[in-house]
C-alpha cells in the first residue's frame, strides 16, 4: 500500500526527496519513433500481422526482452536496464537507462536501432526519422488499447482541438535529469523552459503531415499549443525569483485528474466537472485517499514542456533521425551539468517577457531557425547554445574508448546549424525538390539505417 499524502507539504517532500549529490547525477532519455507499412507508407496499426504488437513479440523472442501486458495485450517490453514502451498511436519508444555518461546511451541507443531495423523489416515497416507521421490522419490511425489512453483520447477532444493528433501521430525524444536540491531544480527548471523556443528551432523536425506540408517546422511544437491549456505549456511561474517547490505542487494541485489506479485498474476521473488533485488530497474519492502513488502518476498527466518530478524532463524536441537523437540528451547534459555554461544558457533568454517566450516560441514552431527575436535569428542563439553546451561536456572531461569527450555528439548538429538549417528545413527542401512530393521517396530518405547513429 503506497503511503497516504495528508497535506502540501507532503507533496513539496516527494520532490525534495528527488535530490541527489552532484557524483549521483546520471541522464536518461526517451525515444520515440513513429514507423510506416514500407509498401504504402501508413502507419503500422497495433493489432494484427505487421501490427506493432507482432513487432513487440518478435522482439521479445528475438532479444530476450520481458514481455509486459494488459489485458491479454504487450504493451512494454522489460529489458535488463531499459525498457521499450508505446505511445497512443504505436509510436515505439525506447525508454532508456540512468547513464553516467552519453557514451552510455549511445551504445544501449545503438543497440536498439539495430534491433527495431531488424524486426522492423521482418514485418514490412520502416522506422522513420521524423517527429510526426507524414501519411496517415488520425481516423486511419489505431489507437493502442490501453485503458489510460481510452480515458485520455475523447478527452483531448473536449480540451482542445490538437490534443489527439499529439497522442497519435506525433513523436519526440526527451531527457531526464538530476538535482541536488530545490534550490538547483528550480534554476534547471527555468533555464530548461527559458530555452524553449530555442529547441523547438533547433530539433524542429514535423513541416510533413496528412500526406503534404503543413505550414510548421514544428507542427508536433504548435500542436502543444491547443492540447489542453490547463496542463500544458510554460508556466509564468518558473521565471519568478522566489519560484520553488510549492509553486510547482501548487499548479499541480489545480490540474484536473485523469485517472486512479487501484489493483491495476484505471478509475477514469475525466467526466465533468472533473477532479483536480487538490479537491481529491482534501476529500478523497469515494473510499480512496490520496497516496504518493497517486501523486507520482498525476505528475506524468501534466504536459508543460518541461517538468518536475523527482528529476527535471526536458519533453520540448522533435524526434530525429538517429544520428542526431543523442544531441539532446548531449545539449542538455553540458548546458545544466555545469554551472558556468547554466548561466551562459540563462543569459541567452533571461531578458525575455513572458509574453515574448510566447511569441518567440510560436515564431520557432512556424519557421524554425529563421525566426528572429528583433534583429537576431534563432539560428544564432540556437549555434551559440550549442557551443555552450559542448564546453561544458569538454569540462566534464567524460572519455570514451577512443579518448573522445561527449561533445562528439553534438558535432553533426552543430555544423547543421551552423549552414541555417533544420532537419525540418532539409526535409521541406528535399520534399520541393528531389522528393518531388512523393512520400514513398520520403520514407526511403528518412528511414533508419543502422550505420548512420555516429
Amino acid at each position: 500500500m503506497s503511503e497516504l499524502l495528508e497535506k502540501k507539504e507532503d507533496l513539496i517532500r516527494y520532490f525534495q526527496q528527488g535530490g541527489k549529490p552532484r557524483e549521483r547525477w546520471r541522464i536518461g532519455t526517451e525515444y520515440e519513433k513513429v514507423a510506416v507499412r514500407t509498401a504504402d507508407c501508413t502507419a503500422i496499426p497495433y493489432s494484427g500481422p505487421g501490427g506493432v504488437e507482432d513487432l513487440l513479440r518478435r522482439m521479445a523472442a528475438s532479444f530476450g526482452f520481458e514481455p509486459e501486458d494488459e489485458h491479454g495485450h504487450i504493451m512494454a517490453l522489460k529489458g535488463e536496464r531499459a525498457a521499450i514502451t508505446l505511445e497512443p498511436g504505436g509510436q515505439i519508444e525506447l525508454s532508456g537507462e540512468q547513464c553516467d555518461t552519453i557514451h552510455c546511451a549511445y551504445a544501449e541507443f545503438a543497440l536498439h536501432v539495430r534491433q527495431v531495423i531488424d524486426i522492423s523489416s521482418q514485418i514490412g515497416a520502416t522506422v522513420l526519422g521524423l517527429g510526426m507521421q507524414p501519411l496517415s490522419r488520425i481516423d486511419q490511425i489505431e489507437l493502442l488499447p490501453k485503458v489510460r489512453y481510452r480515458i485520455m483520447y475523447p478527452y483531448m477532444a473536449r480540451m482542445g482541438t490538437l490534443g489527439q493528433r499529439m497522442m497519435k501521430q506525433t513523436a519526440g525524444v526527451q531527457a531526464n535529469l538530476d538535482y541536488c536540491d530545490e534550490a538547483d531544480a528550480i534554476r534547471k527548471l527555468r533555464v530548461s523552459m527559458g530555452i524553449v523556443p530555442l529547441l523547438y528551432a533547433i530539433f524542429a523536425n514535423s513541416p510533413l503531415s496528412d500526406g503534404g506540408l503543413n505550414g510548421y517546422h514544428s507542427f508536433r511544437g504548435h500542436i502543444w499549443t491547443d492540447t489542453d491549456n490547463q496542463r500544458s505549456g510554460v508556466p509564468e511561474f518558473v521565471f519568478r525569483g522566489d519560484c520553488s517547490f510549492e509553486d510547482y505542487a501548487e499548479y499541480a494541485l489545480d490540474v484536473p485528474m485523469y485517472f486512479l489506479i487501484r489493483n491495476h485498474e484505471y478509475i477514469d476521473l475525466t467526466q465533468p466537472p472533473g477532479l483536480t488533485f487538490r479537491q481529491y488530497l482534501a476529500r478523497g474519492y469515494g473510499r480512496e485517499r490520496a497516496t504518493v502513488d497517486d501523486w507520482t502518476n498525476h505528475l506524468t498527466t501534466i504536459f508543460t514542456e518541461v517538468r518536475l518530478k523527482q528529476y527535471v524532463e526536458v519533453r520540448t524536441a522533435d524526434s530525429q533521425p538517429p544520428q542526431f537523437m543523442l544531441a539532446l540528451p548531449a545539449l542538455l547534459k553540458g548546458t545544466l551539468y555545469n554551472d558556468d555554461c547554466i548561466e551562459a544558457a540563462w543569459d541567452l533568454v533571461k531578458g525575455w517577457s513572458y509574453r515574448q517566450r510566447l511569441e518567440i516560441t510560436d515564431a520557432a514552431h512556424k519557421n524554425g531557425l529563421d525566426a528572429r527575436v528583433g534583429k537576431i535569428k534563432l539560428q544564432a542563439l540556437g549555434y551559440e547554445l550549442l557551443q555552450i553546451a559542448a564546453k561544458g561536456l569538454e569540462r566534464q572531461r567524460a572519455l570514451n574508448k577512443s579518448g573522445q569527450d561527449e561533445s562528439i555528439y553534438l558535432l553533426r548538429l552543430m555544423d547543421l546549424v551552423r549552414g541555417g538549417h533544420s532537419q525540418a528545413s532539409l526535409v521541406i527542401s528535399r520534399w520541393k525538390g528531389e522528393w518531388n512530393y512523393d512520400v514513398g521517396r520520403l520514407v526511403k530518405g528518412c528511414a533508419y539505417e543502422a550505420e548512420s547513429i555516429l
